[in-house]
């Protein structure tokens, strides 16, 4: 993590909080602001559709969003976007769409992405913690 405390969480992250994981909320502890892209909004918004915790979940992660900054994608973002599915395609090393939205974010804004997936490992200019 960048020393000024700033973190991007990726879905898997989120996920983790709401099932209380304290392996993943431990280290979260010493963030000093916490930033979510809307494309992980969205993305658990969807997995609460199939959740038998629909209410539950739709609850946490309201609330959840209400305490942390949400970035949206913009022209910056989609430029990110183009030069680092470039890259990645050249390298030989595809990763899912909505994660190269998710590190063009992190890249722009300058934000340190805490996630699980270590295929984000592949993306040049981006600040990890993998957990």
């Amino acid at each position: 993590m960048k020393p000024d405390g700033r973190i991007l969480l990726d879905t898997n992250i989120i996920s983790d909080i709401n099932n209380n994981v304290s392996e993943t909320i431990a280290p979260l502890k010493s963030a000093k602001e916490i930033f979510v892209p809307s494309i992980v909004a969205g993305e658990l918004f969807y997995g609460i559709q199939n959740s038998s915790k629909k209410e539950a979940n739709l609850q946490f992660y309201r609330n959840f969003f209400n305490s942390c900054v949400i970035l949206d994608v913009n022209f910056a973002t989609a430029e990110i976007y183009g030069n680092t599915k470039t890259r990645l395609k050249e390298k030989g090393r595809p990763i899912p769409e909505n994660d190269i939205w998710i590190a063009a974010i992190a890249i722009q804004h300058d934000l340190t992405l805490v996630t699980h997936d270590k295929h984000f490992d592949d993306i040049e200019g981006l600040a990890l913690n993998l957990l």
